[in-house]
């Protein structure tokens, strides 16, 4: 059975953490963080390259496929996935994390700090809106990663309407 899961919140969620885990127990993952997914070609924030996320995309052919990003153009591929599942975490979890992460550096500065907040209270409930499932990461990788692989085992079928 194919099935392409994207798995999407604010910085600090445990996206990253959720797909080393996934990739752990041997299922295909792509982070669009990082490589050539993801671009900023005119210096106004990152996108997904349209190109090679549909490619990604439809060259997946077999198993679950988990794609993480949280990208301004995400939208535009969400019928081209069987779920959408938002991870997310209180906002002062979501700050302890990003200052004690030593896997990426973005949050460490003030003004990094206060675009998270202004990115939970503007951004998050857009991707809430978008999600077919949530997940509080303040349980264990263990129960985020189980709920991530029965989303991707459910037989239910993604509404295109």
């Amino acid at each position: 059975m194919r099935r392409v899961i994207l798995i999407t919140g604010m910085s600090g969620t445990g996206k990253s953490t959720a797909l080393a885990e996934l990739a752990r127990k041997g299922h295909r993952v792509v982070d669009t963080d990082y490589g050539e997914w993801s671009e900023n070609a005119d210096g106004t924030g990152w996108l997904w390259n349209e190109e090679r996320i549909t490619a990604l995309l439809a060259g997946h052919n077999e198993g679950a496929l988990f794609i993480s990003g949280t990208v301004s153009n995400q939208g535009k591929f969400y019928p081209l996935f069987d779920a959408i599942v938002l991870l997310s975490a209180p906002l002062d979890v979501i700050l302890e994390r990003v200052s004690s992460r030593h896997n990426n550096p973005y949050g460490k500065t003030q003004a990094e700090r206060e675009e998270i907040i202004h990115y939970v209270h503007t951004v998050e409930p857009l991707l809430r809106a978008g999600a077919m499932f949530e997940i509080d990461t303040r349980k264990s990788i263990e129960e985020v990663t189980d709920e991530l692989e029965r989303i991707a085992a459910s037989p239910f079928k993604r509404s295109t309407t």
